[in-house]
């Protein structure tokens, strides 16, 4: 059931305009178990963040004609009370978000995975006026729910997951949280990799940039992390890597790689920059490489409302195939 919006006409300002009403929202199935913070950053699109919690602090949002605070979690026939609040206006001669689908790797009533191409957000912010999810309800308008499961850096490719029911989101969370996915990743890395399987245990401490770009360091005291990484190829002076993920930290496989002197190609953050200037020009030994070598390709989990495991794969894109293919004949194999 979608939530009804009951909307109290509004009042006359001084300058003859409309004022902002007062908005009555009846929370259906799919927006009950949200906290009323992430519910309200999500209706009052265009509001500033700030603004959105400086109204529950002073207690203009209601719920059921009551006081809560930013951790209430919404429950089915709740009535949420909205201030009036002021959209941002879109500035002028900006463009709409242009709808987009992207390549479908599975899809049903609950949800949506696709094989997100590197250089894609996948959503808005810090620079970018949009992204994957931005586009798809561009794309889908009648869609009632569509909520990314996880990220996936935007130089990143591969595959990414999307729920269509909030119960499919909040069971897929759940099963992240308790390590019950499987998320696998191709990686190319510069360096003489020797070791068959490796293990990469380096703490992460996560800090903005004075531009708000954010970054990650290994740092004593930071977020404990943990990287699998399993040969696949090895050529001289390069690696190709499967890197297994047993926690989940922003850009945790960049940076625990990048830390252990194996940069990823083509990483602009965390990688060899000389290198990768390099490479974005073919020689007489390899093909060139304008982007950053990590993709996404396999997701284990089960289904949020079957219960039945599922295995997604999304093949390595061209791009990252023509550049192995031109390396020639491997120096070695996994085990060798």
């Amino acid at each position: 059931m979608a939530p009804q919006h009951d909307v109290v006409p509004p009042s006359s300002q001084a300058d003859g305009r409309p004022a902002a009403a007062v908005q009555f929202v009846t929370i259906g199935e799919e927006e009950a178990g949200q906290r009323i913070d992430n519910f309200l950053l999500r209706i009052c699109k265009g509001v500033p963040k700030s603004h959105v919690y400086r109204i529950l602090r002073s207690g203009e949002v209601r719920v059921n004609k009551g006081r809560i605070d930013q951790l209430y979690r919404l429950a089915s026939g709740d009535v949420v009370r909205i201030p009036p609040v002021r959209m941002a206006e879109r500035s002028a001669g900006s463009a709409p978000v242009p709808g987009a689908e992207f390549h479908i790797v599975h899809e049903d009533a609950h949800l949506l995975v696709i094989d997100k191409p590197a250089g894609v957000a996948v959503h808005g912010g810090s620079g970018v006026s949009y992204g994957v999810i931005e586009q798809l309800r561009a794309a889908r308008p009648d869609a009632k729910f569509l909520e990314l499961v996880h990220r996936l850096d935007r130089e990143t490719s591969g595959l990414l997951l999307l729920a269509k029911k909030r119960s499919a989101l909040t069971n897929l969370h759940e099963q992240m949280r308790d390590g019950d996915t499987d998320k696998r990743y191709l990686t190319m890395v510069a360096g003489e990799w020797r070791n068959p399987r490796q293990h990469v245990k380096l703490p992460l401490h996560k800090y903005s940039t004075p531009d708000g770009e954010r970054r990650v360091v290994v740092q004593a005291g930071g977020m404990e992390s943990h990287t699998v990484f399993n040969l696949v190829r090895r050529w001289n002076g390069f690696a190709l890597l499967e890197a297994e993920l047993k926690t989940g930290r922003t850009h945790q496989i960049r940076v625990h790689l990048s830390a252990s002197g194996f940069p990823i190609l083509g990483d602009e953050k965390y990688g060899d920059f000389a290198l990768n200037k390099q490479l974005q020009k073919a020689n007489e030994t390899r093909g060139a490489l304008r982007r950053m070598f990590l993709h996404a390709y396999r997701i284990t989990f089960r289904h949020p409302d079957s219960g039945q495991p599922m295995t997604l794969t999304a093949p390595l894109p061209p791009e990252c195939e023509r550049f192995l293919v031109s390396l020639g004949e491997p120096a070695g194999r996994s085990g060798n």
